[in-house]
């Protein structure tokens, strides 16, 4: 029997990333690193800045998000997201601007405790893949 389910993957662009042969994926939710292998209970959960690790045959993929809310229902993940980067194609210039961004964000007078804490998070996920 077959431990494959699909993950789709959508930002406002398009269509993003579909695959059939997923045997798991660790996403970053609000309540933590979440695993979802198949069979998983529906779930339906937002997405904090952090990396999306997806093992399949061809191997592990990893994606950088910044925001977004992920579906699991009857073997099937859907991850909506309006912000999303392939870490094998990111550039490292590309990194060190989203980090200097969110390091300037974290610096307003201004920002309240839940925006602080999404900042905190970026800047964290972004030093540790720089």
């Amino acid at each position: 029997m077959s431990e494959e389910f699909k993950v789709e993957i959508i930002n406002p662009d398009k269509s993003f990333l579909v695959k059939d042969d997923v045997s798991e994926v660790v996403v970053p939710a609000f309540e933590g690193e979440m695993g979802i292998l198949k069979n998983h209970i529906s779930i339906i959960s937002f997405l904090k800045p952090g990396i999306i690790k997806i093992q399949s045959k061809s191997g592990e993929d990893k994606f950088y998000v910044e925001d977004g809310i992920i579906e699991f229902k009857n073997n099937n993940l859907s991850i909506l997201t309006s912000s999303i980067f392939n870490l094998n194609d990111m550039q490292k210039n590309k990194i060190i601007d989203l980090l200097t961004l969110a390091e300037k964000e974290n610096q307003r007078s201004d920002i309240d405790d839940q925006s602080k804490y999404l900042v905190d998070q970026k800047i964290d996920t972004l030093k540790s893949i720089n």
